[in-house]
């Protein structure tokens, strides 16, 4: 007959939940030790109690070498991942320049065709005036 099946919930009582705490922390403990010996993997465990004792258990290596690999293995991932920002952004700077210069000459051909329809109609309007009519044309960019 198997267990029944625990609802993960916060422990009320005081004592069970330090009882509980210090039997679940040495089984993860035990596990670490396990996967090390098994896998022959540095492992790293820290575990903090709600009273901010500190416990620790490390494999093998001193637990400050193991931290300080994550630390340089992190730092390699963060660098490359700066290197794919720049990347993008210098992308998203063409892209931008590229629609400014789209939009420029959208906008003299509009402002072309109009000159042409107010010669056509014979109205008169200066370049100013017609500019400021196509404002809303223009697209909004990004700065």
């Amino acid at each position: 007959m198997g267990r029944k099946k625990l609802e993960i919930k916060r422990i009320e009582k005081n004592s069970s939940r330090q009882v509980t705490f210090c039997k679940r922390r040495n089984g993860l403990i035990e596990k670490a030790r396990q996967l090390s010996v098994l896998c022959e993997a540095s492992v790293g465990l820290l575990v903090v109690s709600a009273s901010d004792k500190l416990y620790s258990f490390s494999s093998g290596d001193r637990l400050e070498k193991i931290l300080d690999r994550y630390g340089k293995k992190h730092a390699d991932d963060l660098n490359a991942l700066a290197e794919l920002m720049l990347k993008l952004v210098e992308s998203l700077k063409e892209k931008e320049n590229l629609l400014k210069e789209e939009n420029q000459v959208l906008a003299s051909q509009i402002e072309k065709k109009n000159l042409e329809g107010a010669e056509a109609d014979n109205i008169e309007m200066s370049s100013g005036q017609i500019s400021d009519i196509n404002l809303p044309v223009t697209l909004p960019l990004l700065n």
